[in-house]
């Protein structure tokens, strides 16, 4: 079930305030990296790293990062993606925040978390404004610390009364 930011973006005080946010849970933290997942990761972590004065590592699809990267495969629920990072983006012992727009089953954020730690990086937390309790995704998190906004236990719900009218 695809859930929507968009209203959240038409709201320049909403938006600025799911920024802020996240910038005073993680300002003082000593984070040198927020690390944003393809695509709306990428609205959400540039702001963050700007205030919190860390750099941005935007983790994207394939063959959309030029110059030598690093790939983490992982599987979803219907296939198999990937995520790639720059070469030297990141170095070994730099703390990092991964962020992304929405957690569901939990194989993106693990790859993420994967790839920066293949390259030694220290994951502090991941940071998501949106959470699908119910598809059970921060339990394949392996106890590492996820902070969201908002848990819609009603998405799950609705799709499961619609399978269930059918």
């Amino acid at each position: 079930m695809f859930q929507d930011i968009t209203p959240l973006l038409l709201d320049p005080k909403a938006f600025k305030d799911t920024v802020d946010l996240f910038v005073e849970r993680y300002k003082g933290k000593n984070i040198s990296i927020v690390a944003g997942i393809e695509a709306r990761g990428f609205i959400f972590g540039p702001p963050i790293a700007l205030a919190i004065g860390a750099k941005f590592v935007p983790l994207r699809k394939p063959k959309k990062l030029p110059g030598k990267v690093i790939s983490q495969e992982y599987i979803l629920e219907y296939g198999r993606d990937c995520l790639e990072m720059h070469v030297g983006g990141v170095e070994h012992g730099e703390r990092a925040l991964v962020v992304d727009d929405l957690i569901a089953t939990g194989g993106t954020l693990c790859a993420a978390m994967d790839l920066l730690g293949r390259v030694g990086a220290e994951i502090v937390e991941c940071a998501c404004v949106i959470e699908l309790p119910e598809l059970k995704g921060r339990e394949r998190l392996n106890g590492k610390p996820l902070y969201v906004l908002i848990e819609c236990f009603e998405c799950c719900d609705s799709q499961k009364m619609k399978e269930e009218n059918e």
